[in-house]
């Protein structure tokens, strides 16, 4: 049984088997878009009655107003005492590390003075408001609040609020026992395109937000790309991918299950394995292809193995990397003796894993870096969600009158040369002042 391509850089047709690997067809699904467009267009002309309309429809929720789908933090309380210890102190510890972490990103106002006088420099202020989308019902994820709202809480957010959908008022212990944890100050338990639009616009019982974030569906992501621009946004993010350069020394299990950790996410998951032994490369092929059925997610997974997976032959690690870059993956492991030469090398990651103890799983949990990373090649040029995510940077000028003098000469004679008469005045009558 083979559930995985298998792919070598010596063959003529390999970077055009890669390039066809790699394709992932994000055209917008013409349904969805028309779906979400409706809805964001109802929300901000009807605001609370087309919430609880929503609700009503999509989660089989009953509510006379939005007020009653706001959930008291008494119940995050209740939650979080009401788990069992092993899965709240576990909640805990990475809360921990996740904050430790993301202190270390705190951006700083700071100045100096030119040498005629002239203060300039750079003013660091968090977001008002943040709005953290949370997915419900069987797709529920603690660690994504986590994740999206402490970083929020330690730049400085005034006000993280949390929007999550709840499929017969089912109501996730584990992701209300993260807000109390993270420090989400209130939740609504609305979700979908809906909750999207009230974030984005306000209703008489939400008030609007700066920066929505978190993960969702297929509705979520449209709307979330709809409102772009009224709010900010953290990413469109695509299926979950990881990349694994190996020197072939690694356990073949542990590197099929690193493998499987992505893939079950999705049947777009993607998969990659890198390396330069064959003899290797056959060791995981048959540690898949034993692992497999015992795994509960074993359809999905073969399915993403299969339509988008790859254990890859190349010449050196040397090469490796290369590929890596050439890929950009959101995850990539370096299972290898002396990692940290080889991540020297590399350029275009979202987060990288460097030695053979360091799976991707421990990175979405409890490493304590973020796991909001860029997917679909965009790690080319874009970054983890952070603190910085969650901070604006206002530039401080105060120009003394000797500074006045000088650069308002620069920049009469720019403007002029630009055809901007009045901003030349505008910088000649402070030049005429100072002299």
């Amino acid at each position: 049984m083979t559930v995985i391509a298998r792919l070598n850089t010596l063959a003529d047709d390999f970077q055009a088997r890669l390039r066809k690997l790699l394709a992932f067809d994000a055209a917008e699904d013409e349904s969805i878009e028309r779906a979400s467009a409706e809805i964001l267009r109802d929300v901000r002309t009807r605001g609370d009655a087309a919430l609880l309309d929503y609700t009503r429809r999509f989660d089989k929720v009953e509510a006379d107003s939005v007020a009653a789908l706001e959930i008291p933090r008494e119940q995050w309380q209740q939650a979080l005492e009401a788990l069992p210890a092993a899965q709240r102190e576990a909640l805990q510890a990475a809360a921990a590390r996740v904050r430790s972490y993301h202190e270390r990103q705190l951006g700083h106002t700071w100045t100096y003075t030119d040498d005629d006088g002239t203060l300039l420099g750079q003013k660091v202020t968090p977001l008002d408001r943040v709005g953290l989308y949370v997915p419900g019902g069987k797709a529920a994820y603690p660690s994504s609040v986590l994740m999206n709202a402490i970083p929020a809480k330690v730049a400085g957010v005034a006000e993280v609020v949390m929007v999550t959908p709840t499929p017969g008022g089912a109501r996730n212990p584990m992701v209300l026992a993260a807000a109390a944890i993270a420090g989400v100050d209130r939740a609504w338990a609305v979700g979908g395109a809906q909750a999207i639009g009230a974030l984005a616009y306000g209703t008489a019982s939400i008030t609007p937000v700066d920066k929505i974030v978190g993960p969702g569906n297929a509705y979520v992501a449209s709307a979330k790309r709809r409102v772009f621009g009224t709010v900010g946004i953290d990413m469109i993010a695509g299926p979950s991918e990881i990349l694994i350069i190996c020197d072939g020394s690694t356990p073949a299990d542990w590197i099929a299950m690193d493998l499987f950790s992505q893939a079950e996410h999705d049947e777009l998951a993607q998969a990659i394995l890198l390396c330069p032994d064959a003899a290797y490369l056959d060791q995981v092929q048959a540690a898949i292809e034993r692992l497999l059925p015992t795994m509960p997610r074993a359809a999905i997974i073969g399915a993403s193995l299969g339509g988008r997976g790859a254990l890859i032959q190349v010449r050196s690690l040397e090469e490796a990397c290369a590929i890596a870059n050439q890929i950009a993956p959101e995850h990539l492991e370096i299972s290898t003796e002396q990692p940290e030469k080889w991540a020297e090398q590399i350029r275009h990651a979202g987060a990288i894993f460097m030695g053979r103890y360091s799976s991707e799983a421990l990175g979405d949990y409890c490493a304590g870096p973020n796991h909001v990373l860029p997917t679909s090649r965009t790690a080319r040029f874009s970054s983890p969600l952070g603190v910085y995510d969650f901070q604006k940077r206002s530039s401080l000028i105060q120009v003394s009158p000797a500074g006045a003098g000088k650069l308002g000469r620069l920049a009469a004679t720019l403007a002029l040369g630009e055809g901007l008469p009045a901003h030349a005045a505008s910088a000649q009558y402070r030049t005429d002042s100072a002299t």
